[in-house]
């Protein structure tokens, strides 16, 4: 696993939570909400690629094919 992905993720964990931070306190919290949601799909989708990849790996590593 690289470290760019762990940087990547810690990136838009702090974009999303200054996102929402700015978004409550200027009375849009339902945009706020949706703008997290939107960051933890994001994060989400980055990480099945990488569980994804580990299962092929351990696969091929078991010659369970």
């Amino acid at each position: 696993m690289d470290v760019d992905m762990i940087f990547r993720i810690a990136a838009v964990g702090i974009l999303v939570a200054v996102l929402h931070q700015v978004l409550k306190n200027s009375g849009r919290e339902e945009q706020a909400m949706m703008t997290t949601l939107t960051g933890l799909i994001i994060v989400l989708f980055m990480v099945v690629n990488l569980i994804s990849k580990l299962f092929n790996t351990v696969k091929t590593m078991f010659q369970l094919y």
